[in-house]
This record gives structure tokens, sequence and C-alpha cells, in this order.
């Protein structure tokens, strides 16, 4: 079953932004929009995301597991 919700992403590394794109890249299916904002040494995205549960925790769960890099989910 499929559920519809949003995943914050604060990069806090900028080198890490390319693993970022690729993983986002790889999940694309599920991303029904995304915003994305330089906030000082920071960048900011905020994605809708439709997938199962296992589909948004698969890709939650990678994105978690680069260093600098915070997810949140909902």
């Amino acid at each position: 079953m499929k559920r519809i919700g949003y995943v914050g992403i604060i990069v806090e590394d900028k080198k890490k932004s390319e693993d970022v794109n690729k993983i986002l890249s790889a999940y694309g299916t599920i991303i029904v929009g995304r915003m994305g904002i330089p906030y000082g040494d920071i960048g900011i995205i905020t994605l809708i995301v439709n997938g199962t549960t296992d589909e948004i925790g698969a890709f939650t769960g990678k994105l978690g597991m680069i260093k600098g890099v915070s997810v949140k989910k909902c």
C-alpha cells in the first residue's frame, strides 16, 4: 500500500551532495516534488514522496548512512 509523506534532508557536508543526488535519482519514481535551498554552509532539501513504507524506508535509510547528511521522514 502506498502512502504520501515528506522527507527533510540537511546536507552539512557539501562534498556529499553528489552522493545524495545519486540516491535521489535512484528513487526518483517515488519523489513527487522537491525543493532545495542553500542556507549558509548547508543545503536543505524537502521532498514530497509517494511510495510503500518499505520503499520510503530504504530510501531514507540509504540517505541516513551518508556522513554529514541528516534525514527525517513523516
